[in-house]
């Protein structure tokens, strides 16, 4: 059975506009129209400025807070020996994502770590990151607090390592009498083998005579008679 002209699979008729989202020119026009005249002031701000011999920076929305220090480390070596694809032509100047140290709340990328920590550090992305370049300053309470925290913090610290040194020093005195053990297990072995040997050479001159020669008992005898010393004497007597 053919399908009608300008049907469905589901036999409703189709239309363009059922699969197209509609957009509200009016309010987009309007948020446009409001994009530019942003942009118009802060090009007059940032000429002024210059005029000035000042940096222009963004104006506060009342919402930032202080300055504080950073709590997480810097990873730099994350990258390293890794391979990443750009976009063609991404890599010409610090705007926008590129190979490198890219900072998202300020869309830029820099080459080397130096230039990224240096760049956290500015007030541009201070600014950018909700943040004022003042600093909060502490009360009497909040530095009592810090102090009294730091001093507790250093009474643990001596604590756990007196721990850590009692446990190292048992543990080596364990070890020291494990090795002194073992090297009494070892002359208890060896002096249990020469006793051996002792008796069973014992019992085989006990068996066969004095004249049975025992492996290594006449090896001296021997070198000295082929050297042609028979025996060491003095002629005086």
């Amino acid at each position: 059975m053919a399908e009608p002209k300008n049907g469905s699979a589901y036999g409703a008729p189709a239309s363009d506009t059922d699969f197209r989202k509609n957009w509200d020119l009016d309010e987009y026009a309007a948020k446009a129209k409001e994009r530019e005249a942003k942009e118009k002031d802060e090009a007059k701000a940032r000429y002024e400025a210059k005029l000035a011999g000042k940096k222009y920076y963004k104006p506060l929305t009342g919402n930032e807070t202080y300055t504080s220090a950073r709590r997480d480390i810097l990873d730099v070596t994350a990258q390293v020996g890794k391979t990443q694809l750009v976009a063609a032509g991404a890599g010409v100047g610090k705007r926008g994502r590129s190979a490198g140290f890219y900072c998202e709340a300020c869309d830029l990328t820099f080459k080397d770590n130096k230039q990224y920590i240096e760049h956290i550090n500015t007030p541009q992305h201070l600014f950018n990151t909700g943040q004022t370049t003042e600093v909060k300053r502490a009360t009497v309470e909040e530095v009592h607090d810090r102090i009294t925290f730091y001093i507790q913090r250093k009474a643990d610290l001596e604590k756990e390592k007196t721990i850590s040194l009692q446990d190292r020093l048992q543990i080596r005195e364990e070890e020291n009498e494990k090795e002194a053990e073992a090297k009494r297990l070892k002359r208890r072995e060896e002096a249990e083998k020469k006793r051996m040997a002792k008796e069973e050479a014992a019992k085989v001159k006990t068996e066969y005579g004095d004249d049975v020669r025992i492996d290594g008992e006449h090896d001296e005898d021997d070198m000295m008679a082929q050297m042609g010393f028979t025996a060491f004497g003095t002629s005086k007597k």
